[in-house]
């Protein structure tokens, strides 16, 4: 009888292959698609996929996989590997034809065969993913191309960078397949890899398959196919209860059992068995090749192991026909990691320091073993797993360095974080890499930062400038306190402009280049109300420095900061954005893509503050995909889903808004970033009533917020959000506090663009306006047709002509302004109580009242021309409750019905219910169906949606009745009254008792003339 190792037969796969091989029919149609499949350890991912690409017919299959070393991947591995295929079958020059451009200096940076890399950087790694891009799309143009990067689970964030921008910007009739695969059962909450397929999964062309397990009637069917024979039931049940489905184990379960009952004690004797029984020399040379990782070439397993080829060939001829090893390419794969592992985890200390010492005096020796960076990145991992403290350090610095020709950020910080690690245990540690200490702290800041490694960055600069004698080293801590403090105000951290101007201090006769970029910093970073002279000088400065030395990229960062506040003026804005385009011209030439983000950056927040919502979120859109290409997705990437997100909010897209928050989020941004993305979310959670979800996103935030000092663009829209919590939890006692107190903490050094929003926000609580509201409202200024916009909308809450200048000329609605009254503006001022709401006065007169309808109708033309619906909403609802107030009943309804057509597509939930309140629609109560309807439900077609205990509790306030005296007289609990009575007020837009007595009379409901 025959006992194969692996089954024969393809057991379960039916529909994944399908679904693959319906790709691959796209492809070949000129459709381009991507396939992402994930699975658990075993459960048979490589056969699938092998499976698949033997039937693919005359595709050109290229296949790369991601290599585990310890805990750490290797940038750019499968795509090494593809490149190191494509040209063994083409050869160089055949590859090189192939690269759009003609040039190859990207490829060079995979494979030294292509040349040396001229450039590192952001601008480098770019070139070389668009140069990839382009080598496959040209192969796809012969014959579909099928590229397959394995166990993606292992991938270092190059790879995944590369391996994102492979399918989101291949064209769409390129005819190129690409499958991905990975396991689930490594996917931690914070395993990397999770929000890459969060992102892949939401391109239109990307399907995503997740491999189960088998059933158990799949699983006697493969055991029947290994065995060559039907297994016994006792058998089945003993094997499917212990693999679990889990094909891999099935086959080791058979395997070593020999089709019997004898089961090892654990996965890790499980994986070895068939170990084993090969012969002791093969044993023997696969405990070494375990050392080398998931992959090793013949040459480095030749090199180590000391065996000559044919020897070598001999020794491992056995676990090739034992399918413990695979051949692949020019070297060895062991079948399943997990065999790997477990022979590793089973070294011996001694023979562990010793394979690894082995391997690493293997490649010093021959470095031309594997090609650069990953020659350079396994000899630092084989020092290391060698406890050699000296030679570790060594090697992980020259690993540092080839990472950063790579472009492999989070690899080099890792080096470089290792070469600090081992800095004590190595005394001659600075001659030996031609560096101090403070030299790689320094290095290791620039890296954490590009990385995102915030925290770390900071305090990293700390530990460095503690080791530095600023009066004998100015210009090195210059450098370190520039580094800490650009930090530190991305963190929003405090201290960053004492760090900025330190540091310019210390460069006044220092590198004009040095100083120039200082200034620019420093400009970049000043902010507040005081602070705008003083900016605007100090970029004008870097300018000049910058020219003076020809840093152009300097030169566009401080254009940008020049003017970004020149057009704090929104009403004037269009005029500076020229500026904009400037610094873009010089970024450009530069090939400065920092500077390139930052004036997309500033240039969206510009136009979103002017009101030009759809000009703002184009910018914003093509900075975050221009962010992706560059690999700085997760850093300046998500500061422009911030300014892309705010703008989509303001054009009511609300649920786009929440799949660019969503994708944002899932890159795991800094936390200042973070905070800005749930405060959005939040505001949406908000308007459609989804409260527990606005908290969440709320509290989130404020964890954030409350650990550092950020901006009014941070803290300001956070109170307004704590405001509105507060009051739909009923909290308006809460609600006022935070207001006060957000006023009297923020609004001193805050510009009148996120003052207005918070103002608004504090007249819709009701009641007395506080004092500092009523300050604020009269000194801040209008600029623009955004802030004039909510300025209308506060003057027709309060009653208070607010602010200090409307460059867009006096409103229509100003005449009627003047004839509110001072008496009004006194009470408010003053902190009067329910006799002063929403723009009324004591008396309810109809002059006050014709007024405050005819501002909200301003207020509803300002928001309708920004393209507002949310906010023009808002406004038809209180503009129909004015007319309501007024006798208007008609023109009500017609406010109505358009606030209507504006919210359902929002889903503004809190709203459209008080919009349905004020024309008398019925409720649905809970439980109940709107239709079911209610003996104390609102009827269609009641007066002014009032149910008719309501017009009974009315009619006795207009007889000026008590809410005790109301109580004995219709035999119901006093605080039943008085919830009647406010849920009356609400209905009529009444701010008082008196009020609702004056609605009443107009309409006539209780003299006989309705």
């Amino acid at each position: 009888m025959t006992i194969h190792t692996v089954s024969p037969l393809f057991v379960g796969r039916a529909g994944e292959l399908a679904a693959l091989g319906d790709a691959l029919s796209r492809a070949r149609a000129g459709s381009s698609s991507t396939v992402l499949v994930g699975g658990e350890a075993g459960v048979g991912k490589t056969r699938l996929v092998r499976e698949f690409t033997g039937r693919a017919g005359d595709a050109l299959v290229l296949v790369g996989g991601c290599l585990e070393l310890g805990t750490e991947g290797l940038p750019f591995a499968p795509f090494s590997a593809v490149l190191r295929g494509l040209v063994r079958e083409r050869g160089r020059d055949g590859v090189a034809a192939l690269v759009p451009g003609g040039t190859t200096r990207g490829l060079a940076r995979l494979l030294p065969e292509f040349g040396e890399p001229d450039r590192d950087g952001a601008e480098a790694r770019a070139r070389l993913f668009e140069q990839m891009l382009g080598l496959l799309e040209r192969l796809a143009e012969d014959q579909p191309v099928v590229l397959v990067v394995e166990d993606a689970h292992w991938a270092d964030r190059s790879t995944r960078d590369l391996l994102s921008f492979l399918v989101r910007y291949q064209r769409s009739d390129a005819g190129l397949l690409i499958v991905v695969t990975y396991r689930t059962d490594e996917l931690r909450r914070t395993h990397p890899l999770r929000p890459l397929l969060a992102e892949l999964a939401r391109v239109g062309w990307v399907n995503r398959i997740e491999l189960r397990r088998l059933t158990r009637r799949e699983v006697v069917k493969q055991a029947a196919s290994i065995l060559e024979r039907e297994p016994r039931p006792a058998d089945i049940e003993m094997i499917y209860a212990r693999s679990e489905g889990n094909p891999l184990f099935v086959e080791a379960l058979l395997s070593e059992a020999g089709g019997g009952l004898a089961l090892p004690e654990s996965l890790r004797d499980l994986l070895l068995a068939g170990v084993e029984r090969l012969p002791e020399e093969t044993q023997e040379l696969l405990r070494v090749a375990s050392a080398g990782g998931q992959h090793i070439e013949h040459a480095l397993l030749s090199a180590v192991s000391g065996l000559d080829d044919a020897e070598l060939s001999r020794a491992l001829r056995p676990a090739v026909a034992g399918n413990v090893l695979v051949v692949d390419g020019e070297g060895y794969s062991f079948r399943h990691a997990l065999i790997r592992e477990a022979l590793h985890d089973d070294l011996l200390p001694g023979e562990h320091t010793r394979l690894h010492t082995r391997f690493a005096q293997a490649l010093e020796r021959d470095p031309s073993i594997l090609p650069a960076p990953r020659g350079a990145i396994e000899l630092a991992h084989h020092w290391h797993s060698a406890h050699d403290a000296t030679w570790a350090l060594v090697s992980a610095w020259a690993a540092a360095a080839a990472a950063r020709k790579s472009t492999a950020y989070d690899e080099q910080l890792r080096m470089l974080s290792r070469v600090l690690e081992l800095w004590g245990q190595v005394p001659d540690a600075a001659e030996r890499i031609g560096a101090d200490h403070v030299e790689v702290m320094s290095q290791t800041v620039t890296v954490a930062h590009l990385a995102g490694e915030y925290e770390r960055g900071i305090a990293l600069a700390g530990a460095a400038m503690a080791e530095l004698d600023p009066d004998t080293e100015p210009i090195r801590a210059a450098v370190l306190l520039r580094k800490r403090g650009i930090i530190r105000y991305d963190l929003g951290r405090f201290g960053h402009l004492d760090d900025l101007r330190q540091a310019a201090a210390l460069t006044a006769d220092g590198p004009a280049r040095l100083r120039a970029r200082v200034l620019e910093n420093l400009a970049r970073m000043l902010h507040s109300a005081d602070a705008w002279d003083e900016k605007i000088a100090t970029a004008e400065q870097a300018i000049a420095l910058a020219r003076e030395v020809g840093d152009a990229a300097c030169e566009a960062h401080a254009l940008i900061a020049l003017t970004w506040a020149r057009a704090r003026d929104f009403s004037r804005s269009e005029a500076h954005l020229g500026g904009f385009a400037e610094a873009r011209r010089l970024a450009l030439g530069a090939d400065a893509f920092n500077a390139l983000l930052g004036c997309a950056i500033s240039e969206s927040d510009t136009l979103e503050g002017a009101g030009l919502h759809e000009r703002a979120a184009r910018v914003a859109r093509d900075g975050v995909a221009e962010a992706e290409r560059y690999g700085v997705a997760r850093t300046s990437g998500a500061f422009l889903s911030i300014n892309l997100a705010e703008p989509l909010v303001s054009l009511g897209r609300w649920d786009e808004a929440l799949d660019v928050i969503e994708h944002a989020l899932d890159l795991l941004p800094p936390p200042p970033h973070q905070a800005s993305l749930q405060g959005f979310g939040a505001d949406i959670a908000l308007a459609r009533g989804q409260l527990d979800r606005a908290e969440e996103s709320f509290e989130r935030a404020r964890f954030v917020l409350a650990r550092g000092v950020f901006r009014d663009q941070n803290v300001l829209p956070h109170a307004g959000r704590e405001i509105a919590l507060l009051l739909a939890r009923g909290r308006a006692d809460d609600a006022r506090d935070t207001a006060v107190r957000a006023l009297r903490e923020h609004a001193a050094g805050s510009g009148p663009r996120y003052l207005w929003p918070l103002l608004v926000t504090i007249a819709r609580m009701g009641g007395p306006l506080p004092p500092e509201a009523v300050e604020v409202a009269g000194r801040i200024e209008v600029q623009g047709a955004l802030q004039r916009a909510h300025r209308l909308t506060f003057t027709a809450l309060t009653g208070l002509r607010a602010g200090a200048g409307d460059p867009d000329g006096e409103a229509a609605a100003e005449g009627v302004l003047s004839r509110a009254g001072d008496g009004v503006r006194a009470g408010l001022a003053g902190g009067a109580g329910d006799g002063v709401r929403g723009g009324g006065t004591r008396d309810g007169g109809e002059g006050d009242l014709a007024w405050r309808l005819t501002v909200w109708d301003e207020a509803v033309a300002a928001w309708a021309a920004l393209s507002q619906p949310y906010s023009e909403a808002l406004a038809l609802a209180d503009a129909a409750r004015a007319a309501l107030a007024c006798g208007e009943r008609q023109g009500a309804a017609a406010r109505v019905a358009r606030a209507r057509e504006l919210a359902e597509p929002l889903k503004a939930a809190p709203l459209l219910a008080r919009l349905d309140a004020m024309v008398g629609r019925p409720q649905a109560a809970p439980g109940r169906s709107r239709a079911a309807g209610g003996a104390d439900g609102a009827q269609a077609g009641a007066p002014l949606g009032l149910t008719a205990r309501e017009l009974e509790v009315l009619r006795l306030v207009t007889a000026g009745r008590s809410n005790r005296e109301i109580a004995g007289e219709l035999v119901i609990a006093v605080k039943t009254v008085s919830v009647h009575v406010s849920n009356i007020l609400a209905k009529l837009g009444a701010a008082s008792r008196g009020e609702a007595a004056a609605t009443a009379h107009r309409f006539g409901l209780f003299d006989g003339s309705r």
